[in-house]
């Protein structure tokens, strides 16, 4: 059997009890901790093993006793971002708990979106990701769907979850700016979607009765998106069960 990459080694604890040599000066989640400090102060781009090293008052040589290059980097910087996913109550349907899932999601993203740039290049393997799979996996028990039915749901609302996320990363994170910003688009594009030439758009920028999105747009967004997709899976929970 291939044996697993280093990082993996040390994220599950096997390379710590069988790793001859000196004790190690720090722990990968030291890493982890620093690399995540120069991406949320300035980006993914703010990330490099030099800087990682130097915030952690190292050399870069002995950063390489830990990560072989900067793709195990990320994958220590997703691994310690996210954390565990959240505790869902096995009580409730499955639509309660894939929701808490994804809202736990969405948080993640905001809090870190550097996250949205790190290319995908293959399933998640580190400790806490597999968690968040099998979180997600659990929340459709009881269900009629099959295993791969499972993935293939939890997969999906997986990205839902990153596509709104990517759409709104660039956007301001100050809530008064964003604020600021939301009602400036929408006094020009006011001026510009008129009736005669977009009434799609127009129609969207007329207030309903009822106040339409009160509050937390981005929130009404969100919630209005995943109430789609979970719709098209019970459809899916419908047939089988009929």
């Amino acid at each position: 059997m291939e044996e697993l990459p280093r990082v993996l080694q040390q994220l599950w604890g096997f390379e710590a009890r069988s790793r001859p040599g000196p004790k190690p000066a720090f722990h990968i989640s030291d890493i982890a901790r620093a690399a995540i400090k120069l991406a949320d102060t300035g980006g993914l781009t703010a990330v490099s093993m030099s800087k990682v090293a130097a915030e952690l008052g190292f050399t870069t040589m002995s950063l390489y006793r830990y990560v072989d290059a900067k793709d195990d980097l990320y994958v220590v910087m997703l691994e310690h971002a996210f954390g565990v996913p959240p505790e869902l109550d096995p009580g409730e349907g499955w639509r309660q708990q894939i929701t808490a899932w994804a809202e736990a999601f969405r948080d993640g993203l905001r809090a870190h979106p550097w996250i949205l740039q790190i290319p995908v290049q293959e399933p998640p393997l580190s400790p806490n990701q597999l968690a968040w799979m099998e979180a997600g996996l659990q929340a459709f028990d009881g269900t009629p769907l099959t295993p791969q039915d499972r993935l293939s749901a939890m997969l999906l609302v997986n990205i839902y979850v990153r596509g709104t996320a990517q759409l709104t990363a660039n956007m301001l994170t100050e809530p008064d700016a964003v604020e600021v910003a939301d009602r400036l688009y929408t006094q020009r594009l006011t001026m510009l979607a008129t009736p005669d030439r977009f009434p799609g758009i127009a129609a969207t920028l007329e207030v309903p009765p009822d106040g339409g999105y009160a509050g937390d747009f981005d929130a009404a967004e969100f919630g209005f998106g995943l109430d789609t997709v979970l719709d098209g899976i019970q459809s899916r929970i419908d047939r089988l069960e009929s």
